[in-house]
């Protein structure tokens, strides 16, 4: 009887796939991460400091490539189609949950086809202009928008990208009629507006850092829901009387869906013990990141409201979807 009860878990041993088989030992050989977004911008740069000490942790290499186009969606189209071993991880940020309402092809859906893993943290958005403007607070740019409808005009990273659905909460908050410019890249974004071609720009605060440290530019408010201890100076859209203003950005880990639940479940633990060291937390709070320390399933529910949440933003900034690459 014993003997055919080790034949029948032997049998079974081998029926398991070979993704069950190997979770116990994940990972055994490097990790491959794609960022579907270009190199330097807060998305690529906030993973990158987080692998430096995971791969420590987890003893094998971490290999980051940026796969850019459509908006992110091709980056993120290739982890949704990868073998779900664990070896092919996706770091994205608030993006991730707008592209459904943004591509009516997309190729993919967030929540269907990803496992949330873990977020990295979350940031908010600064408002930020040329000193050379002459805005000393934020109310005498909603004052100067008021005066002239139309003239005043703000960058982003694309149309429908975190940063654009950031200025948009805070027009139709502030009630203003303004003029969105888009770039291809944060750094052209923010360039725009040190030359004064353009106003002002809701960057991510850990990407107007260096900026504003220098002198170049200058913070007037954030759109979190506290002040960021990167800027303490600087009040809260909420603070200044905006209601419904509030669009922090937040930025985390995905795995293709089938992805073996116990991988997943080691990737957030190892992820979130990364995130704990003294280090890099200094780090990523220069550069205005909250720790957002959330399980898999509670990150899987957060997409979930974030999808719900940026669908109602696209339709109210009157955006219309378009086809997917």
């Amino acid at each position: 009887m014993r003997i055919r009860s080790l034949g029948l878990a032997v049998v079974a041993a081998a029926l398991l796939s070979p993704l069950e088989a190997r979770a116990g030992d994940w990972p055994t050989r490097p990790v491959h991460v794609i960022v579907p977004v270009g190199a330097g911008s807060t998305t690529d740069i906030v993973p990158r400091l987080v692998f430096e000490q995971l791969s420590l942790q987890l003893g094998q290499p971490i290999v980051v490539e940026n796969r850019v186009g459509a908006g992110g969606t091709i980056g993120t189209a290739q982890v949704a189609q990868a073998v779900p071993d664990g070896y092919t991880v996706l770091a994205h940020g608030s993006a991730h949950t707008i592209a459904p309402a943004l591509y009516a092809g997309l190729a993919y859906h967030p929540a269907r086809d990803f496992a949330a893993v873990v977020p990295f943290g979350i940031s908010p958005g600064v408002l930020v202009v040329s000193p050379a403007r002459g805005f000393r607070s934020v109310e005498d740019l909603i004052a100067a928008a008021k005066a002239k409808p139309g003239a005043l005009t703000f960058s982003s990273v694309g149309i429908g990208s975190a940063t654009h659905l950031s200025a948009e909460r805070f027009r139709a908050s502030a009630g203003l009629d303004l003029v969105h410019v888009p770039y291809k890249g944060g750094a052209e974004a923010m360039t725009e507006v040190i030359a004064g071609r353009v106003d002002f720009f809701f960057a991510p605060v850990g990407l107007a850092m260096p900026n504003i440290r220098d002198g170049r530019l200058m913070p007037l408010v954030i759109n979190g829901t506290h002040r960021s201890a990167a800027l303490p100076a600087v009040p809260t859209t909420r603070e200044v009387g905006l209601v419904d203003a509030e669009y922090p950005i937040w930025f985390g880990l995905f795995m293709p869906v089938n992805t073996p639940r116990d991988v997943v479940e080691r990737l957030n633990r190892e992820t979130l013990r990364a995130l704990q060291s003294p280090r890099l937390r200094e780090r990523l709070a220069q550069m205005g990141l909250d720790p957002m320390p959330m399980t898999p399933r509670e990150f899987d529910a957060y997409i979930q409201k974030e999808i719900v949440l940026n669908a109602d933003l696209v339709r109210q900034a009157g955006l219309k979807p378009e086809g997917a690459r």
